[in-house]
C-alpha cells in the first residue's frame, strides 16, 4: 500500500518524533510505501529514515522552491512546479493518507483532502493521527462541525481519527483489505 503522509519538516520534541519512529518502523516492517513530501529534515526525515530501515519504499514529492531539502536516497522523487501540484500528485500517488503532527502546511494539506473526501473526488482512507493529543483540539472541531450540520457526510466516513500509528495501520490495512 501507498501510504501518504502530511507532517512537519520541522525539528520536534521526543514526544512527537519517537512514536513518528514507530509508525514508520511498521509502514517499512509492513511491506509499505511511504508517499511524504520529500523533505530531509526535521519529522519527515525521522519517518523516511524509519520506513526505510525497516525495509520500506519512500516516494517523494518535492516542490522547486524546496528542493535543496530533498531526500537524497529516496527510491523516487518527484518535484512539483507549485504546492497546489505537489498535493495533487501526493494524493495521485497515495492509495491512503495520513495526517500527522504538522503546522500551517499540514493543515491545509489535511483540508483540502477532507475537503476532496467530501465531495467524492476520492474514496482514500484518511487518518488523524493524534499523538499526544496534538490534534485534540481540531477533532472537537470537526466533531462540532458534523453535530451542528456543516458536513453533509457524517464525519466517521471523511476521516478517523487513530491515537497512535498500531491502530493507525490497522484501520489502513482492514480498510485496504487482503493484498
Amino acid at each position: 500500500m501507498n501510504i501518504c503522509v502530511f507532517l512537519s519538516a520541522a525539528d520536534l520534541d521526543e514526544r512527537y518524533t519517537r512514536p513518528a519512529r514507530a509508525f514508520a518502523e511498521l509502514i517499512g516492517r509492513g511491506g509499505h510505501t511511504l508517499v511524504w513530501g520529500g523533505s530531509d529534515s526535521g519529522l519527515m526525515k525521522v519517518v523516511a529514515d524509519g520506513v526505510q530501515q525497516a525495509g520500506g519504499r519512500l516516494v517523494g514529492v518535492s516542490v522547486d522552491f524546496l528542493g535543496a531539502m530533498a531526500r537524497p536516497n529516496a527510491d523516487e522523487m518527484i518535484v512539483a512546479r507549485d504546492l497546489a501540484e505537489r498535493k495533487a500528485l501526493l494524493l495521485a500517488r497515495s492509495d491512503a493518507i495520513v495526517i500527522m503532527v504538522g503546522g500551517t502546511g499540514t493543515l491545509d494539506e489535511a483540508t483540502e483532502i477532507l475537503e476532496l473526501k467530501k465531495h467524492a473526488l476520492h474514496a482514500k482512507p484518511v487518518v488523524l493521527l493524534n499523538t499526544a493529543g496534538f490534534y485534540d483540539g481540531l477533532k472537537q472541531q470537526f466533531l462540532r462541525m458534523d453535530a451542528e450540520g456543516f458536513l453533509p457526510v457524517p464525519l466517521t466516513d471523511l476521516v478517523f481519527f487513530a491515537d497512535d500509528g498500531a491502530d493507525a495501520l490497522a484501520y489502513l490495512e482492514a480498510f485496504a483489505g487482503p493484498r
